[in-house]
């Protein structure tokens, strides 16, 4: 699908001017309507200075606003940077200057955001930063503008001929947008990726859903991810579909908005899923207009995925992607095996390649581990003003995703952990996804994650943090008890914590680093013993 992000709302804007294309509580904007809205916001940008290549930010949460200028932006040949709402003001300093960002979308609060006090709190910090578009409020210490100004000084831009040229500018191949990675690892890097990188993997990704202007989707995931906007808003927008934004998820929420709105669709990440089947076992919602969705984002449990084929009767297709490769790699579809679409990411998607490749480079065998390599049309221009990280991670056309997967002869793909978290124990390469699907597999266990964390003999052992579920009663011991005997020694965790929650990052990854310093920590003062299998005592 060859066109801007721009153009591709126009289109369908005039396709069908009056299908819905957002519903947020009690409004309902049409596509004419959402045209017209970016359309005046992208005049009155570019009347205020925003140039070609010029970055603006948007910061908040998942309000109809967003959409609006997510389109917008990229019509005058601007940057989005999408910013994560629960960001504070180190993180934006940070974020905003390494941007070079120039304006920013926001409001002055949204429930438990605090957007224009930190802004102003970090005026003198900001290097760039001097104009404000606001959704509510007006800042004493940025030239600021509410969204219905935007709209009246921008509400000529038919007539405009600056504007209409700058529009016929734009470039399938310019940079549309650069995305902070989420920092699981270290400080973000922003990802730079064009028009066209964008909308054929949204479009591609549609195909596989089989979507059409019929599909209405519940979007839980957070707008500034990738997930929220290529893979929620640009994949419905490329089929003229129906949005349908969650501020802040909850699973109640999410499941009496498939209701209420006869939902064919719903997006997650796997602890999304977990909590909306805990939420229908307390209401029986009714599900039965899903047709289908994306679970991604993080490791997809097999136990969850059959649940949620079976108990939310979605046929969901697991997606793997990183934000670096646009961000869609591999999917399930439809027709494939219920043993494939719960125990692997599917198949790469069209007009990509991807291989499994050892430390040297060279690949492995089908069904050997390796490191899952990306190449085509989908892999990023680079990191903002990082070259050096971006000849680290692209090397003759082929990104370094970082992640140790298993390809077998067919092609399919199972992801075995993050080349960071292999842990290795007494020699052994020990990968933590294989010991969680063990150990998900508990009927008392709601999540678990496995880490390395330091052991004078055997340099590393297993450990592993529990959230069990409500009516649990499960021990350390019982976890431990579990998996020995159905594993190797080696991956049998030595030490266990039962936790109410997993460290997690806005956007739903479990940051493991995180985990891994604090179960080193109880271990170095004694708070977390080893545990001992029951069989060996006897």
């Amino acid at each position: 699908m060859e066109t801007t992000i721009g153009q591709l709302l126009q289109d369908k804007a005039e396709e069908h001017p009056d299908k819905e294309a957002i519903i947020f509580e009690d409004e309902r904007i049409t596509y004419e309507e959402l045209n017209e809205r970016a359309e005046r916001l992208a005049s009155f940008l570019m009347k205020r200075g925003i140039g070609r290549d010029d970055k603006v930010a948007i910061w908040l949460p998942n309000l109809p606003e967003w959409i609006i200028a997510w389109f917008a932006i990229p019509k005058i040949g601007a940057v989005v940077v999408p910013t994560d709402p629960w960001y504070k003001g180190g993180e934006i300093e940070y974020m905003f200057n390494d941007s070079d960002t120039k304006a920013v979308i926001t409001t002055e609060e949204y429930g438990k955001y605090d957007f224009l006090d930190i802004l102003e709190d970090k005026k003198e910090d900001l290097d760039k930063v001097d104009t404000l578009i606001m959704k509510e409020g007006k800042s004493e210490k940025f030239d600021s503008f509410t969204f219905e100004e935007a709209y009246e000084e921008g509400k000529n831009w038919k007539e405009d001929q600056d504007y209409l040229e700058r529009k016929k500018g734009t470039d399938l191949d310019d940079v549309t947008f650069i995305l902070y990675t989420s920092g699981t690892t270290g400080k973000p890097k922003g990802v730079m990726l064009s028009h066209y990188q964008i909308v054929k993997n949204a479009h591609d990704q549609g195909e596989i859903l089989q979507t059409s202007e019929d599909d209405k989707l519940v979007i839980p995931v957070p707008f500034s991810h990738c997930f929220g906007n290529v893979m929620s808003i640009t994949l419905m927008v490329s089929f003229g579909g129906t949005m349908i934004p969650l501020v802040e998820f909850e699973p109640h929420n999410a499941l009496e908005l498939v209701e209420k709105e006869e939902a064919t669709m719903i997006h997650g990440v796997p602890t999304m899923f977990i909590r909306e089947l805990e939420a229908l076992k307390e209401e029986d919602y009714d599900t039965s207009s899903l047709r289908t969705g994306i679970m991604a984002g993080s490791s997809c449990p097999v136990k969850t995925m059959k649940s949620v084929i079976n108990d939310l009767g979605c046929n969901v297709s697991i997606t793997y992607g990183l934000t670096e490769a646009s961000p869609g790699v591999t999917m399930t579809r439809f027709d494939d095996s219920v043993e494939d679409r719960v125990e692997t990411v599917g198949r790469v998607m069209p007009d990509q390649e991807i291989k499994t490749v050892d430390d040297q480079g060279n690949e492995v065998e089908p069904g050997e581990t390796g490191e899952l390599l990306v190449k085509g049309y989908n892999v990023m221009k680079g990191y903002y003003n990082k070259p050096e990280a971006t000849e680290e991670t692209i090397e003759d056309g082929w990104l370094h995703s970082g992640d140790l997967a298993e390809m077998d002869e067919r092609g399919y793909v199972k992801i075995v952990g993050r080349k960071k978290d292999m842990v290795i124990v007494g020699g052994l390469n020990v990968y933590p996804r294989e010991i969680e699907e063990y150990l998900i597999e508990h009927n008392e266990i709601q999540e678990v994650a496995v880490v390395g964390v330091p052991d004078e003999q055997l340099g590393e052992v297993i450990a592993a943090a529990v959230v069990p579920t409500e009516v649990a009663d499960i021990t350390p011991q019982d976890v431990v008890d579990f998996v020995y005997g159905e594993i190797a020694s080696a991956k049998v965790p030595r030490y266990v914590t039962i936790t109410d929650s997993l460290p997690v990052s806005g956007r739903g990854k479990v940051q493991k680093f995180k985990l891994r310093d604090r179960l080193e920590e109880k271990v170095e003062e004694g708070e977390l013993e080893k545990i001992i299998p029951t069989e060996v005592k006897k």
